[in-house]
């Protein structure tokens, strides 16, 4: 049974994250890809190839990836190369303390440059990407013409 797991599944947005597939059969050959929607309803992406090694795991952090988005060994490649599906959009999160960015990972069997409703992952998972810690107060800042935040520690 062929598995993607992230570690740890929440986390801050700035802190790295483990990605390993495990059950594929040796030198299989995969597509991993991630989405998330933004605030406004923009969608991202990113995907990207690997070979399984003798093993049947993918750990991009160890493994090169083929190509797609980015190629070589980039153990957090799958989160920095995310793309908007529309031309000229820019990925911002704007209520940092109150939810997190919600990023989907799925593993597809072979090469898939794209994906339709009818492609059924091997296995998927869902990561939890925080922008503001627990415990975190943020106070608005208007003094003059200075506009800010500042977040203050638990």
């Amino acid at each position: 049974m062929v598995e993607v797991t992230v570690t740890p599944q929440s986390s801050l947005a700035d802190r790295p994250v483990a990605v390993q597939v495990r059950g594929l059969s040796p030198s299989q050959l995969v597509t991993l890809r991630a989405s998330l929607t933004d605030e406004h309803g923009e969608c991202f992406q990113s995907r990207t190839f690997f070979r399984a090694d003798a093993a049947g795991e993918v750990d991009p952090g160890r493994h090169p990836a083929l190509g797609g988005s980015y190629s070589g060994v980039w153990p957090m490649g799958i989160f920095w190369f995310l793309q908007p599906d529309t031309l000229f959009r820019r990925l911002v999160k704007r209520d940092v303390a109150g939810s997190p960015f919600l990023v989907r990972l799925e593993v597809f069997d072979g090469v898939c440059l794209v994906t339709g409703p009818q492609d059924q992952p091997l296995a998927s998972c869902e990561a939890e990407r925080w922008y503001v810690g627990p415990g975190v107060q943020r106070v608005p800042i208007r003094e003059g013409r200075v506009r800010g935040a500042l977040f203050l520690p638990p």
